[in-house]
């Protein structure tokens, strides 16, 4: 199963908010900002003119991206799974073994990262080494990750 096309709903929100945002504020304030710079006059010496030109296509790109991604993904309304096992949109603590680092996860879809700024957890995507580590774990089973910096044992110790 292809677990890169799959993101929750508050996922699918905050990247639906990211598109009103660029649409309604930000690309708005470009277009006035080119307008401006393209009173200066000559365009092809106009710093401004193509530093707002750059600004709008990175954008206006941005809001592209956004709407091809938000099409094809699938959302996954996680509020009524089981707390039994680590699955698809769950938050779980954990402890490192080897160092005793307690850390909280919650796994998510790969494009939801990006749009993430909770500090109670960490958010990891359910293709990462960590998140594919954590599915299907119950409360206190030990997760081994195989990531390039090595080998980690968590420890499930409570799933939210």
């Amino acid at each position: 199963m292809d677990l890169s096309i799959f993101i929750t709903l508050e996922g699918m929100e905050k990247i639906q908010r990211r598109i009103a945002h660029l649409m309604n504020d930000e690309r708005p304030e470009i277009i006035k900002a080119v307008a401006t710079a393209r009173e200066f006059g000559d365009l092809s010496e106009n710093a401004e003119y193509k530093a707002a030109r750059e600004r709008q296509r990175a954008v206006d790109g941005e809001i592209d991206h956004l709407r091809r991604r938000a099409a094809i993904l699938k959302v996954v309304d996680t509020s009524s799974f089981p707390k039994d096992k680590v699955r698809f949109g769950s938050t779980c603590h954990t402890e490192d073994i080897s160092t005793g680092e307690k850390v909280t996860f919650r796994v998510v879809g790969a494009d939801e990262l990006n749009f993430f700024t909770e500090e109670s957890y960490q958010a990891v995507s359910a293709v990462s080494p960590i998140g594919s580590a954590l599915l299907g774990k119950g409360q206190s089973e030990v997760a081994l990750v195989k990531a390039p910096m090595g080998e980690r044992q968590l420890k499930v110790l409570q799933i939210l």
